[in-house]
């Protein structure tokens, strides 16, 4: 018969090395439930501070956004930078660490050719070409990581006789890499347009251009067209927008899409998307980049929403 675990012990002038199993067990119950005794209204507590904080954050971040989006961007870049890399290393994630550090180095490198002055000739279509091989990757990593989460809901593990639980955390570390690094190099992306384009000269951010276009010549790069706007390239094409500039079809694409422009690099007007990307396969690319956009707050801002959440709790006295 099961004890009456509802049945208090009164221990008198015994200890509780004295206590039958029956009386042990009673026992614990019953310090188990005094601990925990008035805990309703505690957790209720903690779940309005929680409530509260998500709103006034919110709040805060849209404002802060809206008022002053550069620095607000710059601040979203550090913490998604450097909180991730901060939590692994306090739980000893070594592959994350190791993947964290080779991005690290080379984007610190290319982000160093990035802002010198005077800008290499090489420099913008490697920096470009850096960031668009990330893009792919993170894009390429998102869809891996989700058919292989969809596989396994189907029981394709079964055909290995492997157990469900390995190939869902092998997806979601997936996805994971291709949302952290596809957000994080897009927002270095950013700054990096913005730098060249100055150091380029074709124009500065008041819009006022400093020198003038060459025929024939690539306002990003500054390098030469090999081929017309109208004629098929072997290695690649050039792309004339709307606004008549001529451009690699290489760096216009980055511009656009790794970047983030959706204006001309040389005048300012905007890019005619619909007509630049007519490949029906390459539109999901500016969904994708959304995506990252909503995945930002997750990572950068929501673990400094649960640390003062827990710094309130810790003052108000709430465990």
């Amino acid at each position: 018969m099961e004890p009456n675990l509802h049945q208090p012990v009164i221990l008198g002038n015994r200890n509780l090395s004295e206590l039958s199993s029956e009386e042990r067990a009673r026992y614990d119950h019953q310090k188990l439930h005094e601990m925990h005794k008035g805990h309703e209204k505690m957790h209720l507590e903690m779940i309005l501070v929680l409530i509260v904080v998500l709103i006034v954050t919110q709040v805060l971040l849209i404002e802060w956004k809206k008022r002053y989006f550069r620095s607000y961007l710059i601040f979203t870049l550090l913490a998604m930078w450097l909180i991730p890399i901060g939590i692994s290393i306090k739980h000893h994630w070594y592959r994350f660490i190791f993947a964290w550090l080779v991005f690290s180095c080379i984007t610190g490198l290319i982000f160093r050719k990035a802002i010198q002055k005077p800008l290499d000739r090489t420099t913008p279509r490697l920096v470009y070409k850096w960031f668009l091989f990330l893009y792919k990757l993170s894009y390429g990593l998102g869809i891996i990581g989700y058919m292989l989460m969809m596989a396994t809901f189907f029981g394709i593990n079964l055909l290995f006789n492997a157990k469900p639980d390995a190939y869902l955390d092998a997806a979601m570390v997936i996805i994971f890499y291709g949302l952290y690094y596809g957000v994080l190099a897009r927002d270095i992306s950013e700054i990096c347009t913005d730098k060249m384009a100055s150091h380029i000269g074709y124009y500065s951010p008041e819009g006022i251009p400093t020198k003038h276009l060459d025929p024939n010549v690539c306002a990003i790069c500054g390098n030469r067209l090999l081929v017309g706007a109208d004629e098929e390239g072997i290695i690649e094409n050039t792309y004339q927008l709307s606004c008549e500039h001529v451009f690699h079809e290489f760096c216009i694409r980055g511009w656009c899409i790794v970047g983030k422009k959706q204006t001309c690099p040389y005048c300012k007007e905007k890019v005619d998307l619909k007509r630049m990307f007519s490949n029906p396969w390459e539109k999901p690319h500016i969904l994708f980049g959304q995506l990252l956009d909503w995945i930002r707050y997750l990572v950068a801002w929501q673990p400094v929403v649960l640390f003062i959440v827990q710094g309130i709790n810790y003052v108000l006295g709430l465990e």
